[in-house]
């Protein structure tokens, strides 16, 4: 029996365009996958997704009509529960043959048919039969409905459908949108399938307004998307699609001139797609005294609102003109150009009012508002909050910057939610930040000051620039760390996939400032200055100096925060810091030897890192890694030993010549490791591999006599806390 290819298609109202992509390869991978599974499809099958506005179809190749019948062997039950002592069958036996489809008429016959083969420390008696194949209009049946069962649908609709029985009535369907239309095509015979009050034909619709003929008809499986095209003026595939929407921007755009391009943003690309059956992009054009508000408020009205491609120029500045990507391809395109420029003028001028009126006010004027804004009912105000921040913000600033810094970060701090009461952050609050810059200079503050405002948000996500200055990164660590402590200590701690309030992207900031800045800062100086209160710090009930505190009506209110908030806000911190290096390539065992070791200056980590790695190249590594697991495993029984070594009670030759190794190599990787260099003092203790083997092969650690015994033990501890300031070397050890 020879296969042939199979094309489904289900023809619905139009999709969600941001979900389209997804839906149209789980649709197809599902439905393959579910083929394969019934044998009748194989591993060779080549799947092709196809997804438009209106269809999601798989064009699935080397597909059988009846899949291949399949021997299968079944374990029964143990021997001596099927057979009594005679042999014979039992009735449990017979029961479950029966329930097989077995033929029980002579059950010696049937006993006999049966295997025997052991099964763990039992006997077991094992029945082969022959499954039938599926047959490919019972198995496309169930993976079609596997299929859209599993569909990632974002919200499900509930329509009606007039029953095709002889009693009048409706039953209810339910599915991402109203379904129209199923094609099932093997070859070019239709398959007789059902699903969602749909019965499979060989037609479908094209597009709405520019098909050549409704119905489209589709001669076979192979011809879909050609016939499609042709007839029915749809790309149906999304990504020749897409690539079309790309060739057709960089055309448009060179057609302008100047060197001009389209903003570059996937997300919106794959939503314009998701919304055109056979796109056309024309150039537009708005009034260039728009150009005088920040580009970002006029981008983002363009992206969002309207899902147009603006065009900026060779240095990245926005320019008047911006592409639509049209799904209509008039012989005078003239009347959409117009039409796209009307509807877009509007937002642009709500844009230019919003700026304009937002500079009639100063940001240290809006201040006072945030004491109106909620940040969180056990939290306390924004007001509030910028309180704690500038204070956390000037504290930190005065670290590592001395006075100035910390009266600039202090500046930044207080003013850098404000923007969150002028009206462009209202209508946009994606431009949070952004606007607060721009109003920061129109307010002539200096610019370390204004780019810190946008900047005390970054980085935003994985792959983010940091904050461009310090004044900004000061800012960012007092914000996010503000976050941290007060959300674990009021018992909002990520759980599972949860993560509300963003907690990992806060953390893994603070890490990345940490590293990539390599701030001269303590994590846990840092945790201990937030979390310190208004009572440590002698503050009193004045709300301008209160930490964790919020104004009532009748005074000032302490917020409890939980007492293990710095603990676990600590392990979160780093459990986070080990998942991102194992994401930057280290390996499991060199993250687990540095972040075990919980080094308060991350910025280290790094230096700590490579140190692992070129020790770990080192001959005697394994060796010196084995014997620090055994330095650990014994340490940790014996309890409370004390690093102190007496030469007098030294007595074998082997603890002699390790004590002497220690004296001359441990002083030399103790004073590397505390310039920094890292490396080298683990290459250093390298030379420690030969006395170490010695001293266990010669050597008694647990001696009968204590003061042998406790004398060894230190020596031990002496050695341990030599060979573990970089990291520990034991998570090395296979």
């Amino acid at each position: 029996m020879t296969t042939k290819n199979l094309l489904v298609e289900l023809f619905v109202e139009e999709l969600p365009p941001k979900a389209l992509k997804k839906l149209g390869e789980a649709f197809a991978s599902q439905l393959a996958d579910q083929l394969r599974a019934q044998g009748l499809a194989t591993t060779d099958s080549v799947v092709t997704a196809y997804a438009s506005p209106r269809r999601l179809a798989a064009h699935i190749s080397h597909v059988w009509l009846k899949a291949a019948d399949k021997a299968v062997q079944q374990k029964l039950m143990p021997v001596k529960v099927g057979l009594d002592a005679d042999g014979h069958a039992t009735p449990a036996l017979i029961k479950k043959l029966q329930a097989l489809g077995a033929d029980v008429s002579d059950p010696a016959a049937a006993v006999a048919a049966l295997k025997r083969a052991p099964d763990g420390k039992a006997e077991a008696l094992f029945y082969d039969s022959l499954v039938t194949g599926a047959t490919l209009d019972t198995g496309l049946q169930k993976a079609l409905e596997e299929a859209l069962a599993k569909l990632p649908i974002p919200k499900v609709m509930s329509y009606q459908l007039e029953t095709d029985c002889d009693l009048p009535g409706w039953s209810s369907v339910h599915f991402v949108r109203p379904a129209h239309g199923l094609v099932a095509l093997h070859g070019s015979t239709v398959v007789p399938v059902k699903v969602l009050g749909l019965k499979a034909g060989n037609s479908t619709q094209g597009h709405r307004f520019e098909a050549k003929v409704s119905p489209v008809l589709i001669a076979d499986a192979d011809s879909y998307g050609a016939t499609l095209t042709n007839d029915g003026a749809v790309i149906a595939s999304f990504a020749d699609r897409r690539a079309e929407i790309v060739r057709q921007l960089a055309a448009a755009a060179a057609q302008v001139g100047g060197g001009v391009k389209a903003i570059d943003d996937e997300a919106l690309l794959d939503e314009v797609t998701g919304l055109v059956e056979r796109p056309n992009v024309l150039v537009c054009a708005f009034e260039e005294q728009f150009l005088g508000v920040p580009q970002e408020c006029l981008i983002l009205t363009m992206k969002a609102n309207q899902k147009y491609f603006p065009l900026l120029d060779a240095s990245g500045k926005l320019t008047n003109k911006f592409l639509v990507v049209s799904n209509i391809s008039p012989a005078d395109a003239s009347a959409v150009i117009g039409g796209n420029e009307r509807v877009v003028r509007p937002r642009l001028a709500d844009a230019k009012f919003f700026f304009d009126q937002d500079r009639k006010k100063t940001l240290e004027s809006r201040v006072a508002g945030l004491d109106k804004v909620v940040y969180h009912n056990k939290l306390g105000t924004q007001g509030e909050r910028s309180i704690r921040v500038a204070y956390f913000a000037q504290t930190i600033g005065a670290l590592i910057g001395g006075d100035i810094l910390a009266t600039q970060a202090d500046k930044a701090a207080r003013l850098a939610k404000t923007d969150l009461l002028t009206d462009m952050v209202g209508e946009f609050p994606e431009l949070q930040g952004v606007m607060g810059r721009y109003y920061a200079i129109n307010d002539k503050l200096s610019a370390e000051v204004a780019d810190a405002i946008e900047d005390h948000y970054k980085p935003r996500f994985a792959g983010d620039e940091l904050p461009r200055n310090s004044v900004g990164l000061v800012v960012a660590l007092a914000d996010k760390l503000e976050t941290l402590v007060g959300m674990f200590g009021i018992g909002n701690v990520p759980t599972g996939d949860k993560d509300p309030y963003a907690l990992r992207r806060h953390a893994l900031g603070v890490i990345r400032m940490l590293i990539e800045a390599d701030l001269d800062l303590r994590l846990d100086q840092l945790l201990d200055e937030v979390l310190l209160s208004s009572d440590a710090l002698g503050l009193g009930n004045d709300p301008q100096n209160v930490m964790w505190a919020r104004q009532r009506d009748d005074g000032v209110e302490l917020i409890e925060l939980n007492p293990e908030t710095g603990t676990k806000l600590m392990g979160f911190i780093f459990d986070r810091l080990a998942g991102s290096l194992r994401e930057q390539g280290y390996s499991a065992q060199e993250v687990d030897a540095v972040v075990s070791q919980k080094p308060q200056r991350l910025g280290d980590v790094p230096k700590r890192l490579a140190a692992v790695r070129a020790f770990a190249a080192l001959p005697e590594a394994a060796a010196l890694a084995a014997a620090n697991k055994r330095i650990s495993n014994i340490l940790k029984k014996a309890q409370d030993v004390d690093a102190h070594v007496s030469e007098v009670l030294l007595k074998e030759p082997a603890e002699i010549a390790l004590f002497a190794a220690m004296q001359e190599v441990a002083p030399k990787a103790k004073a590397q490791f505390e310039a920094g260099d890292y490396t080298a003092s683990l290459q250093t203790l390298a030379a420690l591999r030969a006395p170490v083997d010695s001293f266990f092969d010669g050597v008694m650690v647990n001696a009968e006599e204590l003061d042998l015994r406790l004398n060894r033990q230190g020596l031990l501890k002496s050695l341990h806390d030599a060979m573990n300031r970089v990291a520990d070397l034991s998570r090395l050890a296979s």
